[in-house]
């Protein structure tokens, strides 16, 4: 990762330039997306979650398509349609927005279940399966989804399995008071957006996600992160823990977490800072808990407290310097 720290600091650069004052959640997000994973960004109306996409898309110089989610919206919407061509008596396939690189799925719990569904395939596989044929989607494909956790109605949760699918779950949170006066500054003539320019290309993105492959992960950190998941299965507070595949995006999220950190190698801070983000919206409290208000983010609190962080391990060694 040592040749793209420029790009990586561009990225950075360019993206807090649009969202003030959340250089953490930026920060975050692009580990994300250099480990290849979706984002779930939960929060109120008017914070920034498409902004964030958009903004990225732009610095990065990825193709970018926005779907406004609705319970109307089919899945042929998303994936697109063969539509009848009478001069050649044949179907021609109309691609949909999820040819894109970034899309952000906007409200995504207001789509239909059905509809929903139709990004899975894609989410998952980085493929769309249409009328018995097979289209691969460019890479690098992320999908940034929103939702409003506050309104509920006319909304269809996303069932455990769709979570599943989302390295992490972000909000954004309000701005400071300085951080929002500068705002109203700098949107006074014109967006901020419209003066970013691309740091990097598609191509270039995604030589960064196989870079962050490489990061060094010592077998002390792997441990650590095992044991926080595995913690998570035998507590009593919870129906469903982390699956292996919450293990996988943790240890991915935790090599882009610190290449983007401009670090070789590994932390166990990195994966006890990344544990909630990626692991508290594929858990599921029960009822009996639910009752007394207990969350998951509150259970993997517990969790970390009682899972002991590794001690003695070697950061400067030949392997951490790579």
């Amino acid at each position: 990762m040592g040749d793209f720290r420029p790009t990586v600091k561009a990225l950075m650069t360019g993206m807090n330039a649009v969202i003030l004052d959340k250089s953490q959640t930026v920060k975050t997000a692009l580990a994300a997306v250099l480990a290849g994973g979706h984002v779930l960004l939960e929060d109120v109306p008017g914070v920034a979650k498409t902004m964030l996409a958009r903004t990225l898309a732009l610095c990065s110089g990825c193709a970018f398509n926005r779907i406004q989610c609705t319970p109307d919206l089919l899945p042929s919407d998303i994936t697109g349609v063969s539509v009848f061509n009478p001069k050649t008596q044949d179907f021609n396939f109309r691609p949909g927005p999820v040819f894109s690189q970034i899309l952000v799925a906007d409200e995504i719990n207001r789509a239909t279940p059905r509809t929903q569904a139709a990004l899975l395939e894609a989410m998952a596989e980085g493929q769309v399966s249409i009328d018995g044929h097979t289209y691969k989607l460019e890479q690098p494909f992320i999908v940034f989804a929103t939702q409003n956790p506050v309104e509920h109605e006319g909304t269809f949760p996303l069932p455990e399995a769709q979570l599943d699918r989302f390295m992490m779950r972000l909000s954004i949170g309000y701005p400071s008071l300085y951080a929002e006066a500068e705002l109203l500054e700098k949107t006074r003539l014109a967006h901020p957006i419209e003066h970013v320019v691309p740091v990097a290309d598609a191509e270039t993105l995604v030589k960064m996600q196989a870079a962050v492959r490489e990061v060094f992960v010592h077998e002390k950190v792997r441990e650590y992160l095992l044991r926080i998941v595995a913690r998570t299965r035998d507590s009593s507070h919870l129906t469903l823990g982390a699956s292996p595949r919450a293990a996988m995006m943790l240890f991915r999220a935790a090599q882009a977490y610190a290449a983007v950190s401009g670090r070789g190698f590994v932390l166990p801070d990195d994966v006890k800072f990344l544990a909630i983000p990626v692991l508290q919206h594929r858990l599921m409290v029960n009822p009996e808990s639910r009752l007394r208000r207990v969350t998951a983010e509150a259970v993997l609190g517990e969790v970390l407290k009682e899972v002991k962080v590794p001690a003695g391990i070697p950061m400067s060694g030949e392997k951490g310097r790579e």
